[in-house]
């Protein structure tokens, strides 16, 4: 497949690297000569130096036979040209556009994104997307990470194993017959930087990293083995008023009467626009690395603090002044990779990376096949894919310790009849089951060809 990717930021360049790896022919547009520069060094792509809506570029580029557009700039209105341009003159058939202003976005101005309007299939907001993976986070205590799939009927868990979790030093193996009616599977470990996906002998250490998927009617039963118990947090501040920190507050407003919210922002405009936006919430201005402003904020009772500011040292700080004041758990928003590496050494909870959810919003209009969604987990080490199996595919009436023959992958959760079943190894997948499985990068085409529409199935 032949994709165009429009913006070579962080965004960008992720898209392109994950799709490069995955075998497509990749070409990417940017005006900035650095980027176009490091991305012709690391990357076997072909980068373009041009503006992304000028038709010479797209011309340039190859848009007479591109099987897809992504356009992920810093600015929407050259997202939506470009997907017009390419529609227009050259008939590319499937336009992807990021799009940060909500303006653009209000369901009163919904025709704006219709084909005979501005011609864009799939239309990604990532703070609005950003703003509810941490809802989730927070919904979950302990939970680095928490993704739904199949309609929330099972969920991706991540967290963090300590010298207090039951389940440590005990074979995997053993987890069917200490939980025997619990729908949990450990998919994933992350040992110090080392990601592997485990085996039933293998054993959890404290300070791994595991991903596991459960059925979510079960979570509340399953995060007491990995030792996380307490109940969600009932007081939360957010430091950051701009869209991430407007959208999470109202999500939280909706969705939780009880909870006591604070909102941090330092711009007096901002602030003042944004507590005629909120309900409920409280909203404080000036700066969170403030020890009075804070002590203001209670941070000391509060059981969340979530840094979501366009500054990721900023980020950092309030969070780690705020876990120092009292505060019981810190999320922050990390935009630098480079991070990630220290934030949970210097006393940081979780560090959100939304480039992680944006590349995964993007790619589940990529994959192909019969796949319904899909989450990238470590910057595309791995991905997580719920696929529908239909009866071409090579899964359907075969074991599943078949299936693990592969290597590469692990199923995680299969769903039959609207029923979420464990897998065992000698689970016979049977024809529209839901799977969820996580797959290692370099087996990504493995798993497009299981779950590829052939066409003796038409």
């Amino acid at each position: 497949m032949k994709v165009i990717v429009a913006g070579a930021g962080l965004v960008g360049y992720n898209i392109a690297r994950y799709l490069a790896a995955a075998g497509n022919d990749v070409v990417i547009i940017d005006q900035r000569p650095e980027l176009v520069k490091k991305i012709g060094d690391h990357l076997d792509i072909q980068a373009m130096l041009g503006h992304a809506s000028h038709p010479s570029t797209l011309e340039a580029a190859g848009a007479d036979d591109a099987d897809m557009f992504i356009a992920v700039t810093q600015v929407d209105e050259v997202n939506m040209v470009a997907c017009q341009v390419v529609h227009t003159l050259f008939n590319v058939p499937t336009k992807i556009a990021r799009i940060r202003q909500q303006d653009y976005l209000q369901d009163r101005f919904a025709d704006l994104f219709r084909r005979d309007h501005l011609p864009i299939d799939v239309v990604i907001s990532p703070e609005v997307e950003v703003a509810h993976a941490i809802a989730l986070r927070l919904e979950v205590p302990g939970a680095l990470n928490v993704v739904p799939f199949a309609e929330d009927r099972v969920r991706l868990i991540a967290v963090r194993c300590t010298e207090n979790t039951p389940i440590i030093n005990t074979p995997l193996r053993q987890l069917t017959y200490l939980f025997p009616d619990l729908h949990l599977v450990c998919v994933g470990v992350v040992r110090g930087e080392h990601f592997f996906i485990p085996h039933a002998d293998d054993q959890l250490r404290a300070d791994d990293e595991v991903y596991f998927v459960v059925e979510t009617a079960h979570l509340e039963r399953a995060l007491p083995a990995f030792g996380y118990e307490e109940r969600m947090s009932d007081r939360i501040i957010i430091v950051g008023g701009g869209n991430i920190g407007l959208f999470l507050a109202r999500e939280l407003e909706k969705r939780y009467p009880h909870l006591s919210i604070k909102v941090i922002e330092a711009n007096p405009e901002r602030a003042e626009f944004i507590a005629d936006e909120l309900d409920r919430a409280v909203v404080l201005c000036g700066d969170a690395r403030d020890r009075t402003l804070l002590d203001e904020a209670n941070v000391k009772n509060a059981q969340a603090i979530v840094t979501v500011t366009n500054d990721d040292e900023v980020n950092i700080m309030a969070g780690l002044l705020a876990k120092r004041l009292g505060c019981s758990r810190a999320l922050a928003l990390v935009n630098n990779s480079t991070y990630n590496v220290i934030v949970r050494l210097i006393g940081l909870d979780v560090a959100i990376n939304p480039r992680e959810t944006t590349v995964s919003s993007v790619l589940q209009h990529v994959r192909r096949g019969r796949l319904k969604s899909v989450y990238t987990i470590r910057d595309g080490e791995a991905e997580v894919y719920e696929a529908e199996a239909l009866e071409t595919s090579p899964l359907v009436g075969k074991p599943l310790r078949d299936f693990k023959a592969a290597g590469g992958m692990i199923v995680g959760a299969l769903i039959r009849d609207d029923k979420v079943l464990t897998p065992r190894s000698d689970t016979i997948v049977q024809a529209h089951d839901r799977v969820v499985l996580l797959a290692r990068s370099d087996v990504v085409r493995k798993v497009e060809q299981l779950f590829a529409v052939r066409l003796d199935y038409f």
